[in-house]
């Protein structure tokens, strides 16, 4: 694992936020019961069809659980054509290496198929069908770690979605993977939360590769209630070990690495010539936050990454992300500002910037980031989290700590990195809370993290460099501007619901409304001649943004 990966050790970067989980039986014995109503009697202690009993022994129900949990859990597959595809009958945390699961999977999955080898679907020989509700009680299981004790998951909250119709992240199905030999498609969840819920999660993931690659694309698909998908990689496979498998709460961040991070659905084009080196044994952490605004239905929550590649030795550069962290920023809980400063030092060399973006929690008021100078003097600054996309000298700042900007440079920025130039990171908050703060990763902490993509040569590549697509529209256009009333809303590229607020310059909403589509028309006419500030957002957080308009008389 390169150096450059690994400079942060045992921090996540955004809040933890708790599932809502009926208790009662443990989530095994709700799938011993699954198993009980529809795999008998053809895996029963007297006919054990392919060697397979599902019936177990014992005195209890929750003994003949367990015992049955022994027989599946990390065994492996009598099935010759599954034994030769690593599967095993029950993979903890990947369905889609359980070839128990895929034999029931009935179409739940679409992506999860049989093979002519694989014998048939179950239950089979005319047995009963299984319902959606079952199949994805045994999903959740193994995605939460297919342990032996506890409840991980609720029956309720699935059975609630699939009689009443709940929200899916992909209500049109699976997005479509990668074309055969230009690289293969993760799967993270399904997951599910209550109405008005929220919760991130983190996954371990071994990738398996053929061998050591490169990775020119990540297309990463999430739905609009996501708030953010970040991928991590672990430092060597004996840390990912040490990592329990399936969903999980705790990030257990000791030597890991960063890849990428967005925070809406992106296309990651990398510059043309450049990629990520990925080695043969390289396992990924994957990090998921979902809130569900629905105040009626349950959301059905999972996430996509497309991930295109190419022989080892193909790119001219390898392109790096890397996280730069102020683990010291005391914030008093006194209603003031505070801001710190620290110096990035690291690398010490030429690097040539792609993409930057800052991170705070709650308190965050502020993140930016300027060259430094010789006697740590800020120079230009090239980043500003309060502007659209990133970038520096909006007219109206607007600092949303949850949708900080990620910036892309349209062209490779070279920055000096010694003792005495370099970068400067800023952020600012206001403690209104209860209690002192400083760094940590949950809610109740803050944070002062700068994301960095950079190459470190650009010897065969070219200066100009696109900007990934899936950018979240970053234009607020308003004509004419000054106006005597009538203002035309333009947001390009936008066609969902927008909500829209009208604020004078004490900040009091003079007016609001909503409109769908990318333009719209109000008229402030009655309005005293002023300055005012009219601010656009979206129904799920992605577009926050404000501009400023001068009304005549």
């Amino acid at each position: 694992m390169d150096p450059h990966y690994t400079l942060v050790r045992h921090i996540s970067l955004f809040l933890l936020c708790l599932p809502v989980v009926t208790m009662g039986q443990s989530s095994l014995v709700e799938v011993y019961q699954v198993l009980q109503q529809n795999c008998m009697p053809c895996h029963s202690n007297s006919q054990k069809e392919s060697g397979l009993d599902l019936e177990g022994a014992g005195a209890t129900e929750n003994l003949r659980a367990l015992n049955v949990y022994a027989k599946l859990v990390g065994k492996a597959p009598v099935t010759a054509s599954a034994l030769a595809r690593g599967e095993q009958l029950i993979y903890p945390g990947r369905p889609d290496k359980s070839f128990l699961f895929k034999k029931i999977n009935g179409g739940l999955d679409p992506l999860l198929t049989l093979t002519p080898s694989d014998g048939q679907a179950m239950p089979a020989y005319g047995g009963p069908v299984m319902s959606n509700n079952d199949r994805e009680v045994i999903r959740q299981w193994i995605q939460y770690g297919a342990k032996s004790g506890g409840t991980q998951f609720d029956r309720q909250l699935i059975d609630d979605f699939y009689a009443n119709g709940g929200l899916q992240s992909f209500p049109d199905g699976p997005p479509p993977a990668p074309a055969p030999g230009d690289g293969f498609q993760v799967h993270m969840g399904p997951f599910y939360l209550p109405k008005g819920g929220e919760v991130e999660y983190f996954q371990k993931y071994e990738l398996d590769l053929p061998d050591d690659l490169e990775v020119t694309r990540i297309e990463v698909l999430i739905g609009d209630d996501s708030h953010h998908f970040i991928i991590y990689d672990w430092d060597s496979p004996s840390d990912a070990a040490a990592v329990p498998a399936g969903l999980r709460l705790d990030p257990y961040h000791a030597g890991i690495g960063l890849v990428a991070a967005v925070q809406y659905a992106q296309d990651l084009v990398l510059p043309e010539g450049t990629a990520f080196h990925w080695e043969q044994d390289l396992v990924l952490d994957l990090n998921s936050h979902y809130i569900n605004y629905s105040g009626i239905l349950p959301l059905q929550a999972e996430a996509y990454l497309n991930i295109y590649t190419q022989p080892k030795g193909t790119a001219k550069q390898q392109m790096f992300s890397t996280l730069l962290v102020n683990p010291n920023i005391p914030i008093p809980n006194n209603n003031t500002l505070v801001t710190h400063t620290q110096s990035i030092i690291y690398p010490n060399a030429e690097v040539f910037l792609w993409g930057m973006m800052g991170h705070t929690h709650q308190y965050g008021k502020s993140y930016k980031v300027y060259k430094r100078l010789p006697g740590s003097q800020k120079g230009e600054i090239l980043y500003d989290g309060a502007c659209p996309n990133g970038v520096p000298g909006c007219p109206s700042p607007w600092f949303d700590y949850q949708h900080i900007p990620m910036r892309y440079f349209d062209e490779f920025l070279p920055v000096t990195i010694n003792s005495q130039n370099g970068l400067l990171h800023e952020a600012s908050w206001i403690n209104d809370g209860p209690t002192s703060v400083n760094f940590g990763p949950t809610s109740d902490d803050e944070m002062m993290v700068l994301i960095m993509m950079y190459v470190t040569d650009t010897t065969g590549l070219t200066t100009d460099v696109d900007i990934p697509n899936g950018v979240a529209p970053g234009i607020l256009k308003l004509s004419p501007n000054p106006t005597t009333g009538q203002v035309n809303i333009n947001v390009p590229g936008f066609e969902e619901w927008l909500t829209l607020k009208v604020y004078d310059v004490t900040g009091k909403v003079v007016f609001q409304t909503s409109f769908r589509g990318s333009t719209h028309s109000i008229d402030l006419s009655a309005y005293n001649s002023s300055m005012y500030f009219i601010r656009v957002q979206d129904l799920h957080g992605k577009v926050d943004l404000i501009e400023r308009i001068i009304l005549l008389d």
